[in-house]
């Protein structure tokens, strides 16, 4: 599908925050863009047309955010929806993620991280049908994979393990987007984190010092040397990921409890929240360097 026949549904009680958000996604995505004031608007227009995605405010009269995401999960289930959060919101905006949205944008970061999030969503809403279909007819399957330090080896192994997921009928096409995104988290924990020692801190907005530092640990030793492995092994009622590096690792017990609504504002943790939102389980292992998430079949039509 080309990005002429995209279409974004933009669902705010703000017309000015609705007249930037399409103004963004025009320019920097192509995409078209409808409109909507609020849930209830946006429920009438569903009924008339699909859309690639739903981008929605948490806070508006008649319809809020956390009821919009509720219908479309269970009325449209192959719809992904991103939040805008904004201050005072955050709360609200942990519950839909729970429910069923896809990702979010906090409202101040929207002219610089809006038209990434949705062509990630959009990316990864992409299933091969056939493929799907090819997979069904299996009732196990165990796959080990081991990835050098590259990023872009990470999307299309997910994608994979999304088909593999909607094929052993443990989740929709939404749900199967939700745990592709907490794997690419862990993945990208494991290169940037683990083998290249590349801390959060390193990540100055805009200034390009994390890129470069990553660009130059891939080639340097010890960590140029280093590998990720993946273990899926899926059944009927689960699947299973165990990713692996071969850095030092860290203390676990100082992680952080990521389920804190305020950590939808902050530049940290928000890989952490993903994966303990749309995973049923993670484990890390006493050193630091190997997670497990698990996910278990969802009933038709339950959010995760």
């Amino acid at each position: 599908m080309g990005t002429d026949e995209v279409t974004v549904l933009v669902v705010d009680d703000s017309a000015v925050d609705r007249l930037l958000a399409r103004r963004l996604l025009e320019a920097g995505g192509g995409w078209r863009v409808v409109q909507a004031a609020d849930g209830v608007e946006a429920m009438a227009a569903l009924n008339h047309f699909t859309p690639a995605a739903v981008l929605t405010d948490m806070q508006m009269p008649r319809m809020d955010g956390l009821a919009l995401v509720g219908h479309i999960r269970r009325e449209h289930p192959r719809v992904p929806v991103v939040l805008m959060t904004g201050s005072g919101s955050e709360e609200l905006a942990l519950a839909a993620l729970q429910l069923g949205a896809a990702s979010y944008v906090p409202k101040r970061n929207i002219p610089l991280d809006l038209v990434t999030v949705i062509g990630q969503v959009l990316t990864a809403s992409k299933l091969d049908d056939g493929r799907v279909g090819a997979l069904r007819a299996l009732r196990e399957r165990v796959s080990r994979y081991v990835l050098d330090n590259d990023p872009a080896l990470i999307p299309p192994l997910v994608q994979l393990l999304r088909e593999e997921l909607v094929a052993f009928g443990l989740c929709d096409a939404t749900g199967a987007t939700r745990v592709g995104t907490a794997l690419k988290e862990a993945l990208l924990n494991a290169v940037y984190h683990g083998n290249l020692e590349v801390g959060s801190a390193s990540a100055a907005p805009g200034d390009g010092s994390f890129a470069r530092l990553v660009a130059a640990r891939r080639d340097q030793s010890p960590y140029r040397n280093r590998q990720v492995a993946l273990t899926a092994t899926l059944n009927p009622a689960s699947a299973s990921y165990v990713i692996a590096d071969q850095g030092p690792g860290f203390d676990v017990s100082s992680l952080p409890e990521p389920t804190d609504a305020s950590y939808l504002g902050r530049a940290t943790g928000r890989g952490l929240l993903f994966m303990r939102t749309f995973a049923d389980e993670v484990m890390f292992n006493s050193a630091g360097n190997q997670v497990m998430l698990v996910k278990r079949r969802e009933e038709p039509g339950a959010g995760a």
